[in-house]
């Protein structure tokens, strides 16, 4: 199975990139997460919050291939613990799916396309996050999880 993370929009900070980096070489020894970058769409005076959704969303649509299950991330998804997380994607990796796809929104969330197409969201906290920190919390969850399922010592619980 294939795992991969779809966020919008460049990391403008140096720091949280190599962070991100750091956490998806880490799990490259496990089951790679693998991170595709989805263009900002900048908005322009005038445009909705909506057209932006839409325009990001049908940019992230076109990534997507039938059979996906696909995961948003998303402030009003199921929340987990860690080790319950490592359990959900084990479950996943042993579903029969070619493709596990979660996915950050933009500054403005997801569109009404992207609700419709997806399978499940998971939420990282109820608070919120700018997309550039939620792609490091993913990045180092999906590591712990990778971790806690081999038995390695570095969740403590």
């Amino acid at each position: 199975m294939k795992v991969l993370l779809i966020v919008t929009g460049k990391t403008t900070d140096k720091r949280i990139e190599a962070l991100t980096a750091e956490y998806l070489r880490r799990s490259s020894h496990y089951v790679p997460l693998q991170m595709e970058v989805v263009p900002d769409v900048k908005a322009v005076k005038g445009q909705s919050s909506r057209n932006v959704k839409d325009r990001e969303g049908e940019a992230i649509m076109r990534l997507l291939q039938e059979g996906d299950c696909v995961v948003l991330l998303d402030e009003k998804g199921k929340e987990m613990r860690s080790v319950e997380f490592a359990g959900y994607l084990e479950k996943k990796m042993h579903s029969g799916a070619r493709r596990l796809v979660f996915v950050v929104g933009g500054a403005f969330g997801f569109s009404e396309q992207l609700y419709a197409r997806a399978n499940e969201m998971i939420s990282l906290s109820k608070m919120t996050f700018t997309h550039q920190m939620v792609r490091l919390f993913f990045a180092e969850q999906y590591y712990r999880a990778m971790t806690i399922l081999k038995g390695e010592p570095y969740h403590n619980e």
